[in-house]
């Protein structure tokens, strides 16, 4: 169930500018978005290829902006955010172990 959650709420099948405002926290806590958002805006962020998208016109980078939300300044954010996930997940991996006994005796 938290898979789907995570990835209904990434930013790949429901855009962040189309998630509600009270679920927003997901997407933001979610690294799947943070992946995303480097994927696309390294890919597709200096592409000025027209496209015909929902009756406009506009580049491919003007579009991945503009329906996914993706932006290229959010990219030095988007590496910290991706290096503290790990750290974060070691520290109470760690801590758990540590403080967590199920054994009895």
């Amino acid at each position: 169930m938290l898979y789907t959650i995570q990835n209904i709420m990434s930013g790949f099948i429901v855009p962040s500018p189309q998630i509600p405002k009270w679920w927003i926290w997901l997407y933001y806590t979610s690294p799947l978005s943070w992946t995303l958002n480097v994927f696309f805006t390294t890919q597709f962020g200096h592409e000025d290829h027209q496209i015909e998208v929902f009756g406009e016109t506009k580049s491919v980078a003007a579009f991945v902006r503009d329906y996914f939300g993706f932006r290229r300044d959010l990219l030095p954010l988007a590496a910290i955010v991706l290096a503290a996930f790990p750290i974060l997940f070691a520290t109470l991996f760690g801590y758990d172990i540590s403080k967590l006994n199920f054994q009895r005796r």
